[in-house]
C-alpha cells in the first residue's frame, strides 16, 4: 500500500500549482484522503479532506475559496488544487489515508506520503 505524492513546485505569489496524490496497492473505498502541510520548523497542519465514497470535500478556513481537492476513483488519485499561493502556503505537502471516519488530525490518519515541497516567493 503506497501513497505517492507529485506536482510541488516554486511559483510566484498569486500562481497556482495542482498537487497529485497516486494510491496504489488496495483499493480506498470507505477511506477518507487528505492533504496536510508542514511549513519549516512548524507542526504538521490540516489542509482538506475527501470521502473517498461520495466525494464530498472539506478544506480548511484558511484555504477556502483558493484550494479545491478531489478525487478520481479510477485512477485513484486524490489531487489539491492551489490557486492564489501566498508565501504562507510555502510547505510540504503529504497525502493521508484513513480508514477511521473523517478527521483534521494527523495522528488519526495512518498511511502517509512521501511530500512534495510547494515554495511561494517573489
Amino acid at each position: 500500500v503506497q501513497l505517492q505524492a507529485s506536482g510541488g513546485g516554486s511559483v510566484r505569489p498569486g500562481g497556482s500549482l495542482q498537487l497529485s496524490c497516486i494510491a496504489s496497492g488496495r483499493t480506498f473505498r470507505g477511506y477518507n484522503m487528505a492533504w496536510f502541510r508542514q511549513a519549516p520548523g512548524k507542526e504538521r497542519d490540516f489542509v482538506a479532506r475527501i470521502s473517498w465514497n461520495t466525494g464530498i470535500p472539506y478544506v480548511d478556513d484558511s484555504v477556502k475559496g483558493r484550494f479545491t481537492i478531489s478525487r478520481d476513483s479510477v485512477k485513484n488519485t486524490v489531487s489539491l488544487r492551489m490557486t492564489s499561493l501566498q508565501p504562507e502556503d510555502t510547505g510540504v505537502y503529504y497525502c493521508a489515508a484513513t480508514d477511521g471516519g473523517s478527521s483534521i488530525r494527523s495522528y488519526d490518519y495512518e498511511l502517509w506520503g512521501q511530500g512534495t515541497l510547494v515554495t511561494v516567493s517573489s
